[in-house]
């Protein structure tokens, strides 16, 4: 069935669901092109296992408690989002696609650029697998090589390498099931690392060359960029979850305590350890406190670490891009807040190192929250869906009249964007009311 005709919108929504939390945004780009967040929420997330929806209905739940909150709080319905998808399903790899034009005169154009893209799609899959993404590198017209942006060329044969991401279908399906199970559609389902890099980098930063690490809680994912295109996407399947439990079976305590030394009193490098501090936890039910000491904690927190640490870098050496990153590596993602996990980095990987934070293209008075590396995925999403919605045509204004007099549903509860409206109604009922033409009508 064909989609109706989309059109601009005036506030744009945008939806994490992530291994321990489902985060919801609602935003706008501002006057300045700078993205303005109206509203956000985050809630516990308990259906999804190593960034896949393991229980459908607990994260329906999660999902509609998240863009209930958020509808209140901005005060307007949710009728499409952008969502993220991760998760060690998740593969990629490179294909060279080719296309043969009928008439070298006629100067090469968009509908060649994506009709190549749209060839793309009809490549062998592993079974089960589906193209989420098709990323072009570079193009050859009729033997000349390396060209970025072929319009307005002339030639017969046109190439292309493309970097393609996959990932299994159930798993993309499960995603889309239970938003729209949650009563909104899926405008567009993105890879989270490419979102993520979205909200965290600067074009100078993608030009030279740059590797984001996105530590998550059930996976670690990597997106290298270098000369302003995506080169090398791939998940690791370990992320901050798999410390807690690590903490957990190591110090032999409950899962919420070894999340609470992790965050409070954890450390990426154990050396860096002054002393030896013990840490007192307190017992089940009557039991005695068990104590920790605090560069044990590190030992094993830095041991796991390291591990992932092992993985990317052996991604960054299979993308080909290891020696061009001049801007180095960029962590974001909840595992990037552990105390010295950027010296930890740099030290394994060799290279220059920073931690993410996603303000880069955020409108000033932003929630002070936001600018945790724990939404850089979430915000990434958004301006993804803020730009996408740039591109949409404005509604005529017989289709604006119609939405107003005929609301498919209203918001939880009407905010301020409404508010201003129902005082006018107020008024103008309280006008009529005293008009002396009313004085005459009414008949006590």
């Amino acid at each position: 069935m064909r989609r109706a005709q989309q059109y601009k919108k005036d506030v744009v929504f945008a939806l994490d669901i992530g291994t321990t939390k489902v985060v919801a945004l609602a935003g706008r780009k501002n006057e300045y092109d700078r993205i303005e967040i109206l509203a956000s929420s985050t809630v516990e997330s308990n259906g999804v296992v190593r960034g896949m929806v393991q229980n459908i209905d607990k994260t329906v739940a999660a999902i509609k408690k998240a863009i209930a909150q958020v509808e209140r709080k901005c005060g307007t319905q949710a009728t499409e989002v952008t969502v993220g998808i991760a998760g060690q399903h998740i593969k990629s790899f490179q294909h060279r696609g080719v296309l043969t034009r009928e008439n070298s005169d006629v100067e090469i154009n968009n509908t060649d650029i994506a009709k190549l893209k749209r060839d793309m799609h009809k490549i062998v899959l592993d079974p089960g697998d589906k193209i989420i993404h098709v990323i072009p590198q570079d193009y050859t017209v009729d033997n000349e090589r390396g060209i970025i942006d072929p319009k307005g060329y002339n030639g017969v044969r046109l190439e292309a390498n493309f970097h393609i991401i996959t990932g299994q279908y159930t798993a993309y399906n499960n995603i889309k099931k239970c938003v729209e199970k949650a009563g909104i559609e899926v405008s567009e389902i993105i890879l989270e690392p490419i979102a993520s890099s979205k909200s965290i980098l600067n074009r100078e930063e993608m030009e030279a060359g740059v590797a984001v690490v996105d530590i998550g809680g059930g996976t670690t994912d990597i997106t290298v960029i270098h000369e302003n295109i995506i080169r090398h996407t791939g998940v690791i399947p370990f992320g901050g979850s798999v410390i807690t439990r690590d903490i957990k079976e190591g110090c032999i305590v409950m899962n919420d305590q070894a999340e609470k030394l992790k965050t409070k009193y954890g450390s990426a490098l154990a050396d860096k350890i002054v002393g030896n501090q013990i840490i007192t936890i307190p017992g089940i039910r009557g039991r005695e406190s068990k104590e920790v000491s605090q560069r044990n904690l590190a030992h094993i927190i830095q041991a796991r670490m390291e591990e992932i640490f092992d993985l990317v870098y052996f991604e960054l050496t299979q993308s080909g891009y290891q020696n061009k990153l001049i801007a180095g590596v960029v962590l974001t993602g909840g595992g990037a807040q552990l105390n010295d996990i950027k010296e930890l980095a740099s030290y394994h990987l060799g290279m220059s190192v920073k931690i993410g934070e996603p303000v880069e293209k955020l409108a000033h008075g932003y929630l002070k929250h936001l600018a945790s590396p724990v939404y850089s995925t979430a915000v990434g999403l958004l301006i993804e869906a803020v730009n996408k919605n740039e591109k949409l045509p404005t509604a005529p204004e017989s289709a604006e009249r119609a939405k107003d007099e005929n609301p498919e549903r209203e918001p939880a509860v009407v905010g301020s964007a409404n508010r201003d409206s129902i005082w006018d109604k107020f008024l103008k009922k309280t006008t009529d009311f005293l008009s002396p033409q009313a004085e005459e009508d009414r008949d006590f």
